[in-house]
C-alpha cells in the first residue's frame, strides 16, 4: 500500500463537509476583492479623476504610517493600479487566515477528535490526510484565484495583472497553509498548531510594514529588506498592473515545497494524534480560583482573548496612526466624504467617517470573535467534554453562563483594545491625546450591543438548533456584515437593510450618541440568550444532537 492511498477519498471528504465553509469562504473574499474595483470605477469614472486620484497619492502616497498599513503605491494613474493597492496586502493576509485554518481543520483537529486514528485504521495511507487536506486548500485558492480574476477582468481590467493579483494573493494564501501543515505536526491541539501558524502569519504583515515603511520614508532605507522576508511583500512585489513581475513567484513557490518536503517527512516520526513536540504538564491540582465554571470557561478562552486584544490593538495603532492622512485625501478628492459618508451612514469631517468605518470593521471582526467563543460549548459537547463536568455539581445555567460571560466581556474587551489603540495613535498625531483616546473608545465600543446580538444568535442555536448552531450562526454573521457594508452601495431596501444589527448603530465619533437602537439590541440579544438557555436546560447532551 502506498503512502497515499486513500486521498482522493479524504479529498472528496473535505468538500462534502466543508461545502458551506468553503462557499462562503471564497464568495466573500471574492466580493470583498471585486468591490474594491467596483468602487474605484464608481469614485473616478474618468482618466482625469484617475489623474486627481494620483496626484493625491504623489502629496500622500509615500507617507511611512500610511505605507505601513496599506503598502506602496506602484501606478495610480490606471484603475488596476488603484486596485492594486487596495487589495493585495489585505487579501493576501485574509487568503493565508483562510487557508491555515482550513488545513488546520483537515489535520490537526481530526486527529485531536479522534476521527483520524479511525481513518487510517482503514486501507488510508500514512501521508493521504495532509495531502489530501493540501489538496483540498489548493483547490479552495485556485477556485477564489479564478473568480477574482474574472471579477477584475469583468471590469475591463487587463488580463494579464487581474491574473498576476490573483495568483500572487493565492501563493501567498498557500504559503501559510504550508505554515499550518508543518505547525500542525509539532502540537497536539488545533488551536495551537493555528495560534503558531496565524502569528508566523501577523509577523509576516509586520515584516512588510517595516519595510515598506522604511522604502517609503528614504526610498529604499537598510529596512527595506524586511519586505522581501515576508510572503505578503512578495505578494506585493509581483506588482500587478505595473510591471506583472512574474518571476517573484518562484519565491513563494520554493517555499512551499520547502514546507510540504519538512511537513511531510515530519508525518512519518510521530503517531497519529501526537505531536512532536511535548505537551507541558499541568498541575496536579487545581489552583483555588479555578474551582467554578466561570473559571473554567476563562481558562479555556484566555488565549484566545488574549490574541484577539492584541491584534485589535495593534490594527487599531495602526488605522488610527493614518486617519489624520485622510485631510490630504479629501483636500485633493472633494467627493471622497460624500463616498465615505454613504457607505458609513455617518456625517463629519472625513477623519471621523474615516474611523467610523474602521470602527465598523472592527465591530465585524469581534462578532466574530463572540460568536467563536459562545460556540466553543458546541466545540465542548461534541468533543465529549461537557458530559464529565456537568455529571458534578456544576449546573448547566452555570455552565452556560460562564461561556456567555466570557464571550459577553471578551467582546467588549477587545474592541475597548482596538479603540485604545487608534485613540492613542491618532492622539499622538494630534496632538490631543486626552480627548482622542476617551473618544474613540467609546465610538469602538458602541457596536456592542449588535455583537451581543449575534452571539445571542449563537447561543440560541446552541440550545434550540446544535445540530444547525455553527453553521447558521456563522450565517448569520456573513449576512449581516455583508448588509452593513455592501448594503448602501447595492441600494437595497431598507427591510433588507433591517436585518443587520449593525445598520441600526449610530456611527460614531461623527453623529451623536442615541442610546434606543443600542437598548432595542440589547434586548434582543437578552431573549435570543434567555431561549438558548432554556433550550439547553431541556434538551439531552450528545455529540450528535
Amino acid at each position: 500500500m502506498s503512502g497515499f492511498t486513500g486521498t482522493g477519498a479524504l479529498l472528496r471528504l473535505a468538500f462534502r463537509t466543508d461545502r458551506v465553509r468553503m462557499v462562503v469562504w471564497v464568495l466573500s473574499l471574492t466580493a470583498l476583492a471585486v468591490s474594491q474595483v467596483a468602487g474605484t470605477v464608481a469614485q473616478y469614472p474618468t482618466q482625469a479623476d484617475l489623474a486627481r486620484l494620483a496626484a493625491t497619492f504623489g502629496t500622500t502616497g509615500a507617507n511611512p504610517a500610511l505605507v505601513a498599513v496599506t503598502g506602496p503605491v506602484y501606478d495610480a494613474t490606471t484603475y488596476g493600479g488603484a486596485t492594486a493597492w487596495q487589495v493585495v496586502t489585505f487579501q493576501t493576509l485574509l487568503v493565508g487566515l483562510m487557508s491555515l485554518l482550513l488545513v488546520v481543520r483537515h489535520t490537526r483537529a481530526e486527529e485531536e477528535a479522534g476521527r483520524a486514528e479511525l481513518v487510517h485504521s482503514a486501507v488510508v495511507g500514512r501521508y493521504a490526510l495532509p495531502a489530501a487536506s493540501v489538496l483540498y486548500v489548493l483547490l479552495v485558492n485556485a477556485a477564489l484565484a479564478a473568480l477574482t480574476a474574472l471579477g477584475f477582468v469583468a471590469y475591463k481590467l487587463p488580463v494579464a495583472g487581474s491574473v498576476a493579483i490573483a495568483v500572487g494573493c493565492g501563493l501567498g494564501g498557500l504559503t501559510f497553509a504550508a505554515v499550518a501543515l508543518l505547525s500542525a505536526q509539532l502540537t497536539e491541539q488545533a488551536r495551537t498548531a493555528s495560534g503558531l501558524a496565524g502569528t508566523l502569519l501577523g509577523v509576516a504583515f509586520l515584516l512588510r510594514a517595516v519595510g515598506d515603511s522604511a522604502a517609503g520614508a528614504g526610498g529604499g532605507g537598510w529596512l527595506s529588506w524586511a519586505t522581501w522576508a515576508s510572503p505578503i511583500g512578495w505578494a506585493q512585489q509581483l506588482r500587478p498592473y505595473a510591471g506583472d513581475r512574474w518571476w517573484t513567484l518562484l519565491l513563494p513557490l520554493a517555499l512551499i515545497l520547502a514546507l510540504l518536503v519538512a511537513a511531510m517527512a515530519l508525518v512519518g516520526h510521530r503517531d497519529v494524534a501526537a505531536g512532536l513536540l511535548p505537551p507541558r504538564l499541568g498541575e496536579p491540582s487545581a489552583p483555588p480560583w479555578l474551582r467554578s465554571p466561570l473559571a473554567l470557561a476563562w481558562r479555556l478562552q484566555r488565549g484566545s482573548l488574549l490574541g484577539w486584544t492584541a491584534a485589535l490593538f495593534i490594527a487599531g495603532a495602526s488605522f488610527g496612526g493614518i486617519a489624520q492622512d485622510m485631510e490630504a485625501f479629501g483636500r485633493n478628492d472633494p467627493s471622497l466624504a460624500e463616498t465615505m459618508a454613504k457607505l458609513t451612514g455617518s456625517s463629519g469631517s472625513i477623519v471621523d467617517l474615516y474611523l467610523a468605518y474602521i470602527f465598523a470593521m472592527f465591530a465585524a471582526v469581534v462578532a466574530v470573535y463572540a460568536v467563536q467563543a459562545m460556540l466553543r460549548m458546541r466545540a465542548e459537547e461534541t468533543g465529549n467534554r461537557a458530559e464529565p463536568v456537568l455529571a458534578t455539581a456544576v449546573t448547566r445555567v452555570g455552565w452556560v453562563g460562564g461561556h456567555a460571560l466570557c464571550a459577553a466581556a471578551g467582546s467588549a474587551v477587545v474592541l475597548a483594545a482596538g479603540g485604545l489603540g487608534a485613540g492613542l495613535a491618532h492622539g499622538l498625531r494630534t496632538g490631543d491625546l486626552a480627548t482622542a483616546v476617551p473618544r474613540l473608545v467609546g465610538a469602538a465600543l458602541v457596536p456592542l450591543p449588535a455583537v451581543w446580538l449575534l452571539a445571542g444568535v449563537g447561543l440560541a442555536l446552541f440550545g434550540l438548533l446544535p445540530r444547525a448552531a455553527v453553521a447558521v450562526a456563522w450565517a448569520a454573521v456573513g449576512v449581516a456584515v455583508v448588509i452593513d457594508f455592501f448594503g448602501p452601495v447595492l441600494n437595497l431596501r431598507q427591510p433588507i437593510l433591517d436585518l443587520s444589527p449593525f445598520v441600526h448603530l449610530p456611527k460614531l465619533p461623527g453623529v451623536a450618541f442615541q442610546a434606543t437602537p443600542l437598548a432595542w439590541l440589547l434586548g434582543i440579544g437578552a431573549v435570543l440568550a434567555a431561549a438558548g438557555l432554556v433550550g439547553f436546560r431541556r434538551r439531552d447532551l450528545s455529540p450528535i444532537t
